[in-house]
């Protein structure tokens, strides 16, 4: 058995905005995938996979049971699997805010899902926010609370516009230039984030008056503004607004950012030649980088590794 590909994810704009009400926008990152498959030899590779998916399996019988007119999975099947070696293939790396655990949620609901809402028939806003909801109550047995976003992009591998909570839509995103010297890239930090304490410090910090407003008045302001530019192909501007939030990140979310990079942070802003922000929870994996001129961003970050993700 092999199941079909499910890719990861990046959030271009509006991690800790989304909860707060910003826009949002993710895209599918093909670099990154995973796929079911069943490995009868059970070797050790294989082990820990299979043992999360079996802990997956009795979460999700009694998430059937809690929220029957929700979803259910065609348990029998899923178990049987699971006996017989089911684990997940996959080159996305956990802890980078890229989805890891999204593509798993999806992978696991195409296969197993009774009734599944399928990516062919006609999306309605009914629809997807129907199976953020399912992906929300799955990825949950992961980290907590979560949005249900992630899996959900995996699943369609189209670009989401997250206008609010819930009021989403897939994106049409302008296409990409062959030539352009603009573009969005993935740094390294070089070690994992967990993404729960992150969002706990979030959570402390909201109680906050002056970090709500600041919230609000600032950092939610710039990322729908990012997410207006970035849709309407407006390049002068979503730096100016880029600009902004990374200055905005640097000052109030500190410790999503690796303490090794702040230096880094502060000199794409002062030098303009590139602009950092947090994928994700942030506290290590990834970092995002937004640069009007890749050749000059790789030169002032010549001792890191960067990927490309998209062009201008």
């Amino acid at each position: 058995m092999h199941g079909p590909l499910f890719y990861s994810k990046i959030l271009l704009f509006g991690e800790y905005g989304i909860i707060k009400d910003s826009k949002g926008l993710s895209i599918p990152y093909n670099f990154y995938k995973g796929a079911l498959k069943i490995d009868e030899h059970h070797t050790i590779a294989t082990h820990n996979s299979n043992a999360s998916l079996k802990r997956l399996a009795e979460y999700l019988k009694t998430l059937q049971t809690e929220k029957p007119e929700l979803v259910s999975f065609d348990m029998e099947s899923l178990e049987a699997d699971v006996k017989a070696g089911l684990y997940f293939d996959s080159s996305i790396p956990q802890g980078y805010g890229v989805g890891s655990s999204g593509a798993l949620v999806a992978a696991v609901y195409d296969k197993y899902a009774n009734n599944k809402i399928t990516v062919l028939e006609n999306l309605t806003r009914d629809k997807l926010l129907k199976l953020k909801a399912i992906f929300a109550e799955m990825e949950s047995f992961f980290h907590g609370k979560s949005s249900g976003l992630d899996p959900l992009n995996s699943y369609l591998s189209l670009p989401i516009l997250i206008n609010s909570g819930n009021n989403i839509e897939p994106a049409g995103i302008p296409s990409q230039t062959e030539n352009g010297k603009g573009a969005v890239f993935l740094l390294d930090s070089g070690s994992t984030g967990e993404t729960a304490p992150m969002v706990q410090i979030f959570m402390e910090n909201m109680k906050q008056e002056g970090f709500r407003n600041m919230l609000k008045d600032q950092f939610v302001k710039h990322t729908d503004a990012c997410v207006d530019d970035f849709l309407m192909g407006d390049v002068k501007s979503l730096f100016g607004n880029i600009k902004q939030l990374s200055k905005v990140v640097l000052e109030n979310f500190k410790p999503m950012i690796p303490a090794q990079f702040h230096k880094l942070w502060k000199k794409g802003i002062d030098s303009n030649a590139y602009y950092l922000k947090l994928c994700g929870s942030g506290g290590g994996g990834y970092m995002l980088g937004f640069t009007e001129d890749i050749d000059k961003a790789r030169q002032a970050l010549k001792d890191y590794k960067l990927e490309v993700v998209y062009n201008f």
